[in-house]
């Protein structure tokens, strides 16, 4: 497939060092507790820290990286856990495009706890890509006891905040998303009526379906309007039906994103 074919070579373009060394003061995971909601949730997160000079990725990582892998396990009155993103930034070394944080990142979690008013026991693993000269896989293993009763954190809350803003947030009316098919999948143009920015602006488009590779999206405007285009392939190598409520399109400005989930068709 076209999409495991660019992560190869790009891989392949990169130096690497000796499997024998070990990378443990690459990154660290540390749990920050958190408080517990009126309504019940807990509001904890994972504190990443990179060596300096060190970049992880972002959900969708570019070109040319891991996105980072969550697995909780815990007490059994965990409902769910939502992970949350906070604005990345955009890098462009020797031609590939990367999305994702430097030297430090905090994952804000939300977790559903069933109405538990104990103290609720959390544990896992992340998995995250990490590059300097280098890129190598590395995981992390973490455990935690979150407090019935916690005090807020003032480092999570501006993880919280500095997540893409909504579309209703932006103020964005409808966006729509015109398909065409193309001899190994489609080809997805969305247009968003949205001001242009300060500087110049990246889109990413990622399908509901993890299998479907998407290209990056080629960019341009008309006043206030932009458009994007990518072409998407499909494990089985031809046209498919795509499901356009699923498409999430980030649009990354000067210093914030705007993150829209879903698409009518124009």
């Amino acid at each position: 497939m076209r999409k495991n074919l660019l992560i190869t070579l790009a891989f392949l373009s990169l130096p690497t060092l000796p499997v024998a060394q070990t990378f443990d003061d690459l990154a660290q995971v540390e749990v920050l507790t958190g408080w517990r909601t009126a309504a019940g949730d807990h509001i904890a997160a994972l504190k990443v820290t990179l060596a300096p000079g060190w970049i992880t990725y972002w959900r969708a990582p570019g070109a040319a990286g891991i996105p980072p892998e969550f697995h909780f396990s815990g007490s059994d009155t965990i409902a769910e856990i939502t992970p949350h993103w906070p604005t990345p930034g955009v890098y462009v070394s020797d031609g590939i495009r990367s999305i994702g944080y430097y030297d430090s990142v905090i994952f804000p979690l939300t977790i559903a706890t069933d109405g538990d008013a104990r103290d609720i026991a959390i544990a896992g693993e992340m998995t995250i890509g990490v590059c300097e000269e280098i890129c190598i896989p590395v995981t992390l293993e973490f455990d935690a006891l979150l407090p019935q009763v916690g005090a807020a954190d003032s480092a999570i809350s501006a993880a919280l905040d500095a997540e893409p803003l909504s579309q209703a947030e932006a103020r964005i009316p409808s966006v729509t998303c015109a398909i065409a098919p193309i001899s190994d999948g489609i080809q997805l143009t969305t247009t968003i009526d949205v001001p242009r920015p300060a500087r110049s602006e990246f889109v990413m488009i990622e399908a509901s379906d993890p299998s479907i590779w998407v290209s990056e999206a080629d960019v341009s405007r008309d006043g206030d309007v932009l458009n994007a285009t990518v072409d998407m392939v499909h494990p089985s190598g031809g046209p498919f039906a795509l499901d356009r409520s699923g498409i999430r399109i980030t649009v990354f400005g000067a210093d914030r994103a705007i993150d829209i989930l879903g698409c009518d068709a124009s």
